[in-house]
């Protein structure tokens, strides 16, 4: 039937810039939504563990709460679960420190 030939014309090539701006703004959505708040709330937390002292009021990771009766060393303390229950525990592991006059949160319904 129609036997035109057919010439096929040369697309403009995109720009260095133009195929690396996804790429960019991908990286630094993700650095805003999840990077910054995860570094933020580790050091939040570090610093939470590290200012841990004598007669502080902590939860673990396990859901204990207890009352520090000794700091140890740089990684490790003692808790008073209850009159004369004393556990050792990791301070990693720690999820609060309720300070000493800060009263326990009860659930009010």
């Amino acid at each position: 039937m129609f036997s035109l030939p057919v010439i096929a014309q040369a697309a403009p090539q995109p720009s260095l810039f133009d195929t690396m701006l996804p790429l960019v703004l991908i990286v630094v959505v993700f650095w805003f939504l999840i990077l910054r708040p995860q570094n933020k709330k580790m050091k939040d937390h570090r610093e939470m563990v590290n200012n841990v002292s004598r007669g502080d009021t902590v939860v673990t990771a396990g859901g204990l709460i207890g009352k520090v009766t000794k700091v140890k060393d740089d990684n490790e303390i003692e808790v008073e679960l209850a009159n004369d229950v004393r556990v050792r525990v990791v301070k990693s592991t720690l999820t609060e420190v309720r300070s000493k006059n800060e009263p326990v949160k009860t659930d009010s319904k």
